[in-house]
Parts: C-alpha cells; structure tokens; sequence
C-alpha cells in the first residue's frame, strides 16, 4: 500500500464554518485528539490575523510536539513573517490561480500575479521559511498558467502544491485529471476539496489514486458552505479502497470525531443544494453560480 498524509485543516479552514469560533483551550482540545488519532500535520490558523491567533497557533504547536503544524498566508511578506515568528513549522501560501480570481480579487493579470508569487517564494527561502504552495481556485484554472507555475515554484525549493477546489465545483473525473497534471511536476501534491456536490472524499480519493501524496480533512467535514472533506469518512473510505497506508486506524478517528463532537457542536455539513446560496459562507458559491463558472 501506497503512504497517504492526511493533513487537518478544522482549526483553520472548519473555523470558517458558520457559528464556529474556537477558543484556544478548544484549539488545543481539537489538536490533541487529531494526534492521538494519528493525524501527524495540522493547519492551526492564520497568523496574520493579529496576536491571538498567534499565540493560538504556538499554543497548537506546543501542545502537539510531534505534528506537522502550519498556517495558512496570503503572499505576502508580512504573512511569512508573522508564519515564522509563530513557530508554524510550514507557511502555507495561497496562490490564486484561476484568471477570475486573479483579476478580480488580486487585481492583477496572470503574469503579475506569477512574478508576485515567485518573488515571495524566493524572499520565504532566504529567511528559512519552509512554503507550501496553495493553488486557489484551481478547478477553474488554466492548465498551461499551473504547470507554469509549479515548475518555477519547484526551481524555488517549494516542494509541496495544494490542489484546492474554493468553490467546489470538481467531480472525481476532473479530480483525476488535475492530480494527473500536477503529480509529476511536484515532490508532494495536496488535495483540497469541498462538499458542495457531495463529493468531498470521493474527489479526494480520486486525486490520491492519480498521485496526490496528500489529503485535506476536517474533523465532521465542518467547513465553510457544504463543509470539506470529513477526516473519518475519508479515513473509511480510504481503508476500504486497500490502495493507501494513512496510519490512522478507523476506530480512532471515529473516536476522535465523537470525542470533538461537543466542541463542534454539528456533526454534518450545514448547507446543501440550493440552501448554500443564501447562508452566511454563500458567498463563493454564488458568485460562482452568477458567473456561470461551472465546468462540471
């Protein structure tokens, strides 16, 4: 069986679900028992939101010696910085790819925006700050404008991609095709994957059996809109398929997610259908339907 990571994001990007707010004694409660479930890296927060999640994300990383622990930046220098003076281990940069994004959020054209990228790889690298890339919006990207991308951050030391669906648009098929575009430029490529057609771990297996080395989860698949990949549905899904060694056993991560339970207070995703339009997180969704950007 082939090695699978599975990376935890519910104390950065579950945090974003409507009605969660994780204190630090929650943060540290949530960590743990990911661990002991045998998740060994987490994303714990995102620094350049102020002091206090800061200290959160050091309290995660000192409460759990033995993960992984990394934040989620813009790329920018005073994201990197406030990534390491946390003590995040990995800063996790996102990188919008798709040209909607780009231009309408960024305001920036593509080549603005790749030299804008590179430019904060390389100013990470000379400080020690290890990066990892986050392809935003990549299920609406431009395959040629990605491939440019990871091979330049490549030459920049960047080791790891994170494949990420914002808006939740991929199916399996789509899935596979990305995974089987970026896997051979890239050390390690993530997944990262929305449930806003149901298909959150599906997608994410498919992208693992086309070279995805690692997974984004959640503990309930709590997330924004739909909710993301959940952490012990796709640990199930992936014992059952016989092709991946996570290292985390069925039993612990349902136990984990039992466990968490009164902290999360929900234990599925709370929008669906044409009810995540008009919730509080809709926005990406909406935009997405207005715009018509659905290559399904």
């Amino acid at each position: 069986m082939r090695p699978l990571t599975v990376l935890d994001v519910t104390l950065r990007d579950g945090g974003q679900a409507p009605g969660y707010v994780f204190s630090r004694e929650a943060k540290v409660r949530l960590a743990r028992l990911l661990v002991a479930a045998g998740v060994r890296r987490l994303e714990a927060g995102v620094p350049c939101m102020g002091r206090e999640e800061q200290e959160d994300i050091r309290a995660v990383k000192d409460a759990c010696p033995t993960a992984l622990v990394s934040s989620w930046n813009r790329a920018r220098r005073v994201d990197i910085a406030a990534a390491r003076d946390c003590g995040a281990d990995i800063a996790h940069v996102c990188m919008p790819v798709s040209e909607l994004h780009i231009r309408k959020k960024l305001e920036l054209d593509p080549e603005e925006a790749l030299d804008g990228y590179l430019e904060c790889a390389a100013w990470a690298r000379a400080r020690g700050v290890v990066v990892s890339a986050g392809f935003e919006d990549a299920s609406r990207a431009d395959a040629g404008f990605m491939l440019r991308l990871a091979r330049a951050l490549a030459a920049e030391g960047v080791r790891r991609i994170r494949i990420s669906d914002t808006v939740g648009v991929l199916t399996p098929l789509r899935t596979i095709a990305l995974a089987r575009l970026l896997a051979p430029v890239v050390p390690e490529l993530e997944i990262h994957t929305h449930n806003d057609l149901g298909m959150a771990e599906a997608n994410a297996l498919c992208a693992a059996v086309a070279g995805a080395s690692c997974v984004n989860t959640t503990l309930s698949g709590i997330g924004e809109r739909a909710g993301n990949c959940g952490m012990a549905r796709f640990v199930r899904l992936a014992a059952r398929s016989g092709l991946f060694d996570l290292g985390i056993d069925e039993e612990d991560a349902a136990r984990a997610e039992r466990e968490a339970a009164p902290l999360l207070r929900r234990d599925k995703a709370m929008f669906t259908g044409q009810a995540l339009l008009h919730g509080w997180a809709g926005a990406t969704a909406e935009r997405a339907w207005n715009t018509q950007q659905l290559p399904l």
